[in-house]
This record gives C-alpha cells, sequence and structure tokens, in this order.
C-alpha cells in the first residue's frame, strides 16, 4: 500500500474492516471516537466505561454500536477484534493482558503502563496469545513528526545533532480525577506527558536512548503532583536531546505560534479558576463531565460555528519540537515543516487529509490495522512502548536521587518504518 503524506491514497481498498472496541470513553478514549468512527478501514462496534452517563452519551451518538459496563463484558464480546485501551492508568495492565487474553488486538493508551513490571506482563500475554500489541496515543505518530524523521533520515541537512521538545500549558488547571492527581496510580506530568515527548525524541533519533538526567517540580499546593519536568537525555551515539513541560498555565507555548493562539483558553478564564481551586470551590466532577462525550465542552462536538477547511498544526501538549542537523534545523509550520538550510528556509507543505492538516492519532490506528490485518510489522510495539516506559520512570528516578541514569532496555526504530511515506519536495518560503 502506498502511502503519501496524507495517509493511503484514495485508491486504497481495504479487504476488510477490523472491528473494534474502545475501553474507557472518557476525556481522552472520547477523543479518538471519531476517528476511529469515520476511517474506512475500520468499524467501531462497541465500547465499554463504568460512568453511566457516559455510557448514555455513547449510545446517543453511535447507536449501532454495544456498551458495557465492564472492560470484562466488552471483550467477551465475540464481534470484537481489537480494544483500545484508554482505561485510568492504574488499569492498563490489567485491562490489555485481558483483551489479549481473550484474542483480541490492542492498542493501549500512554503511560503503556505504570511499572517495567507490568509493560513485561503485557508483551508476555501479547505473545502468548499471538496478537498485536501496540503502545500508542502519542504524538509521535502524528504526520508531521513523521514527515520530520524523513527528512532527517534523507540527509537533505546533514546528520542529526540534537533534539529538543519544549512545551508551557495549562494542564495543571485542568479538572483532573482522584485518581490524576495521585502518582502511584500514574497521575502528574510527568506521567502523563512524558511519554508524549520522550517518544517523539526516540522516534526523531532512532530509538537507542543510552541516559537521562532530569528534575521535576510541585509547586502548587492544590496539586500534590509533579507539574514540571526538565530533562537531559542522551542517545548511544552522543546525539543530545531536551524534554520541557511546564504545566501551571502562566506562559503557554502556543503565544509563540500566532495561528495557533484561538484555541487558548484566556488569562482571565485560567486565574478565574486557580481562585476557585485555592478557595476549594471548584466542582472538578462536575468540570471533567462536561469535556466527556456529550458535554458541553467535548472537544469533537459538532457544531454550526466550527471552521471550514483545514486545520493548521498546532504544539497542543506536546509543545515545540526542533530538530537541529548538521547544516540547518527543522520544526515544524500551520500545514508542514520549515526546514533552514544553507539556501535559506524551505518548507514541505503536507498534503491535507480529510478532517484537516493533521488529523491527530490516525498513525495509531493505521499501524493497528496494517499489523492485525495485513500482517505488517507493529513498529511501536510494546517492547517499543515499554523502552519509553523505562526512560519515563527514569526521569523521575532521576530528579530523586539527582543523579544520571542509564538505561538498559533501549530498542532501535527499524529503519524500514514508514518507508512507504512519501513526501513533496521543499519549496522556498519567507519565514520573516
Amino acid at each position: 500500500m502506498t502511502q503519501t503524506a496524507a495517509g493511503p491514497t484514495p485508491t486504497t481498498s481495504y479487504p476488510r474492516r477490523l472491528r473494534i472496541g474502545i475501553a474507557g470513553i472518557g476525556q481522552g478514549g472520547g477523543g479518538m471516537l471519531p476517528l476511529m468512527a469515520t476511517m474506512p478501514q475500520l468499524q467501531l462496534v462497541a465500547g465499554a466505561d463504568t460512568n453511566p452517563v457516559t455510557r448514555e452519551r455513547f449510545m446517543q451518538r453511535y447507536p449501532d454500536t454495544r456498551v458495557y459496563d465492564s472492560v470484562a463484558a466488552l471483550c467477551a464480546d465475540s464481534t470484537v477484534e481489537a480494544v483500545w485501551v484508554s482505561s485510568p492508568n492504574r488499569f492498563h495492565c490489567e485491562h490489555a493482558i485481558e483483551a489479549l487474553r481473550a484474542g483480541k488486538h490492542v492498542v493501549v493508551e500512554k503511560p503503556m503502563a505504570i511499572s517495567l513490571e507490568e509493560a513485561d506482563r503485557m508483551v508476555e500475554a501479547a505473545g502468548k496469545s499471538g496478537t498485536v500489541l501496540i503502545a500508542g496515543h502519542t504524538n509521535s505518530f502524528e504526520l508531521p513528526i513523521r514527515a520530520m524523521r524523513k527528512v532527517i533520515n534523507s540527509g537533505l541537512i546533514g546528520r542529526l545533532r540534537a533534539v529538543h521538545v519544549w512545551s508551557y500549558t495549562d494542564w495543571m488547571l485542568r479538572a483532573r480525577t482522584p485518581d490524576e492527581l495521585d502518582p502511584t496510580q500514574g497521575g502528574g506530568i510527568p506521567w502523563r506527558q512524558g511519554p508524549h515527548q520522550i517518544d517523539v525524541v526516540r522516534v526523531l533519533g532512532g530509538g537507542l536512548l543510552r541516559s537521562v538526567r532530569a528534575m521535576t517540580g510541585a509547586w502548587m499546593r492544590e496539586r500534590p503532583i509533579a507539574g514540571y519536568y526538565n530533562a537531559f537525555l542522551e542517545f548511544e551515539d552522543g546525539t543530545p536531546a531536551t524534554v520541557l513541560h511546564n504545566g501551571y498555565g502562566y506562559f503557554r507555548t502556543g503565544e509563540l505560534f500566532p495561528w495557533a493562539r484561538e484555541g487558548l483558553r484566556s488569562s482571565q478564564e485560567l486565574s478565574t479558576i486557580r481562585k476557585s481551586m485555592r478557595a476549594g470551590t471548584r466542582d472538578e466532577q462536575a468540570d471533567k463531565q462536561e469535556f466527556r462525550i456529550g458535554g458541553s465542552r467535548d472537544p469533537n462536538r459538532r457544531t454550526s460555528e466550527a471552521p471550514a477547511g483545514p486545520k493548521p498544526w498546532t504544539p497542543s501538549d506536546l509543545g515545540m519540537v526542533l530538530a537541529t542537523c548538521e547544516r540547518g534545523d527543522i520544526r515544524n509550520s500551520p500545514f508542514g515543516l520549515y526546514v533552514y538550510t544553507d539556501d535559506g528556509p524551505m518548507e514541505i507543505t503536507l498534503p491535507i487529509p480529510e478532517g484537516g492538516a493533521v488529523v491527530e492519532h490516525r498513525g495509531e490506528l493505521e499501524e493497528l490495522y496494517d499489523a492485525a490485518v495485513l500482517g505488517r510489522p507493529a513498529y511501536h510495539s510494546g517492547v517499543w512502548g515499554a523502552a519509553t516506559l523505562e526512560a519515563c520512570i527514569a526521569m523521575m528516578q532521576s530528579a530523586r536521587e539527582r543523579r544520571e541514569i542509564m538505561l538498559q532496555r533501549q530498542i532501535a526504530m527499524p529503519p524500514d518504518y514508514d518507508a512507504a511515506l512519501e513526501l513533496p519536495p521543499p519549496h522556498p518560503v519567507a519565514t520573516e
């Protein structure tokens, strides 16, 4: 199957549809549903959630599906061939193994698990059942990141010399459930956002990290979790990388990108949230429900006010990504990449797929289909995911112990990853 930068070509035909269910229809999992329901190679057939309001809203939006109050019931459904696990972090291992043992293929959200022992059990279960396990839902699957990797590996501006991923967001001010505020259950910025940035760094740099030195910060009394990390990562070949995420919501990375400012919450709104949290008057449970499927702030609601046409790339929670090579640099543009060369800045404009210039998380569903139905490799396998998890855990350990942590589980991204992905040639652009 030949791919362009927009994904499979419009003439692509699929031998059959893969029937998929979702375990956990919360804010993160709910964001995947529109994509699952519209990809021609998939058929959304079922969902599971313990929240009765969420189950009711799921059925209202997808009346041709089935809904269950437990993951066990979902996995007992013989029509479900694959399960997207987006339950709370502490259940990722349990629910993934339940699905794998039932013969279902699995994509598990980040973090893959909350310990390396859990990750090993998940990999073992996939091996025993002969099913596909993909560590998914990270920004490394997104088209601009994959395109950046292609430019790096092409040698257009020489060998990769450094990678930097920096993000400032309002993550700590968003409504949170109790488990999201408990580090032992995978709560906090390092657990929730570390996998995104580290997976991106590993994909761009080839996968083989050597060590991590990091610090974290927990500076908000109302949030007893780390809302900040800053890590220096070194690859085996000596290439350095830095990842940073500050979730306290004062400055936000989107302010640096003129085309991305529209979606930012106002400073006044964030100030009001801070004051209500300090006063203990915020109803976080109600606020959280409004961001879930069917809620008043459900990001997937179809409204008449929604802008038509292509959607430009925004830094979102990932932040700014900058790859430095021997003879230039690469960063995101609104609809592709800016490549800074000896001949001046160039742009690679990525073809626009249906739904906008950047369709988040399509890549992991395509990889699931290719592996489960077409028998192709699962590049972001459980073993790959465990390597990213190792680096996340090492980041937190390094912060506690204030020392460099050597890594032992790193694996390389195979050279043939995205071999069929074709990019258009760069063209001159004035960025000043």
